[in-house]
Parts: structure tokens; sequence; C-alpha cells
């Protein structure tokens, strides 16, 4: 098996799973502020066959891995109205942030999953020749590159929501309408990305994640260090 195919194979599970609980995290924050909307739908599930977008979730993901470029992806939206919401403002906010900081939560169990099995194998895991190892770097890169990037301020992504939520109430109007022209501004950067290489990551989405890698690492370190001799 080529290193190509099996570094598919790893990030694939890892991509959906990312994915999946990001949106049920969604789903979730709008019926604890009273919108029971995704529920209402069956979108509060697991099941990935309930979420996969055939474009965000396949299509996306895959051609930006073949064309050696970060790889990042959607599932279908849970669907959220914020008039069901009990504080239609607020809960949007929460609503979007629900999503990146299940990932964040993930990537963290997923250090501490790295430390314990490294005190169990007698050695970090973290070997390049670790498959292991490689699955669980591959995790903690997918959910916390998803967390950020849906974090960046651009319509429909999480911190456009969020952002909204900051903003008067003109202003705020003017804002929501971009949402409709979000998957436009969404293969816009795309676009971008292929057209002037990966130049506006590396100042914006990649720094955080290099220090949050570093973060989670840490995390792994500072558990199996005591157990690993050497």
């Amino acid at each position: 098996m080529t290193d190509t195919a099996l570094l598919i194979i790893l990030l694939i599970p890892c991509l959906i799973v990312a994915i999946v609980f990001h949106e049920v995290a969604h789903g979730m924050m709008a019926k604890a502020l009273g919108d029971p909307t995704a529920s209402e739908r069956g979108r509060l599930t697991l099941n990935p066959l309930r979420h996969v977008d055939p474009v965000g979730t396949l299509l996306v993901p895959g051609v930006l891995l073949l064309a050696g470029a970060p790889a990042f992806g959607w599932a279908k939206p849970v669907p959220v109205n914020k008039y069901r919401l009990n504080n239609p403002r607020f809960g949007m906010m929460a609503v979007a942030a629900a999503g990146p900081g299940i990932n964040f939560i993930l990537a963290g169990l997923g250090a501490v999953l790295i430390g314990v099995l490294s005190i169990f194998a007698g050695e970090s895991i973290l070997a390049d020749d670790n498959t292991v190892g490689v699955a669980l770097t591959m995790f903690l890169l997918i959910n916390i590159f998803l967390g950020l990037f849906n974090l960046l301020p651009i319509p429909p992504f999480d911190g456009s929501h969020i952002v909204g939520g900051l903003l008067p109430a003109r202003l705020r109007f003017q804002w929501e309408r971009l949402q409709r022209y979000g998957i436009v501004l969404i293969f816009a950067v795309i676009g971008y990305s292929w057209m002037f290489g990966t130049g506006w990551l590396e100042v914006t989405v990649l720094p955080v994640l290099e220090w949050a890698m570093r973060f989670y690492v840490g995390i792994a370190d500072a558990i199996a260090s005591p157990f690993i001799r050497g």
C-alpha cells in the first residue's frame, strides 16, 4: 500500500468523526437553547449518512488531498431556526461556537489517548512508523484545523455568525444577508487557494494550528512522560 493510499484510509474516518460531531454539537446547543428543529428532523444522530454532503464531505476534501492542499470539508448543515431560540442573538453565537468547540474537545481527548497509549507502549507512539500514532496525529490536526477554519469570519462559517452577533442591529442585518452567498464565498476561498497557493492560510490559520498542535502534544507528553524512561 502506498503512503498516499494509507494517508487517505486514515484520514477519512478522522474527517467523518470530526465533521459529524461538529454538526451534532450545533444541533444539541440549539436544542438546549430552545430550538428543537434539528432533533425534530432526526439530525441529532452520529450516523454519518444523515450528515454527508456529497460535495463538502467527499468531493472537496478528496480534490484538496489530491492537489496537495490542506484538507477540509463540511457536512449538511444542521437546521437551526434562530426565531425558536430563547435569545436569537446570543443563541446563534452559542450555536455557532459549539461546532468548533467540540472539535477542540475531541482534539483534547485524542491527546489524552496518545498519552495513555504511549504509557502502555513504553515510548511515545508519535513515531513516523507507528500507524496508530499517525492516525491520532491526523485526528488532532483535522479537529484543530476544522475548528480554527470554521472560526474564520467568512459567511457561512461559524465565525461569521459569532461576528454577526457582536455587530449592532443595522450592520448585523447587512452581514446576515451575506449568508445566502455562502457557497459562492467558500468556492472563492478554495479557488484563491488553488490560484495563489496557501499563503493566506500561512498567515491566518496555520500559525495558530502549529501552536495548538504543540499544546495538545504537550498534554500527551505530560501524561506519558512520568511513566516512560529516557
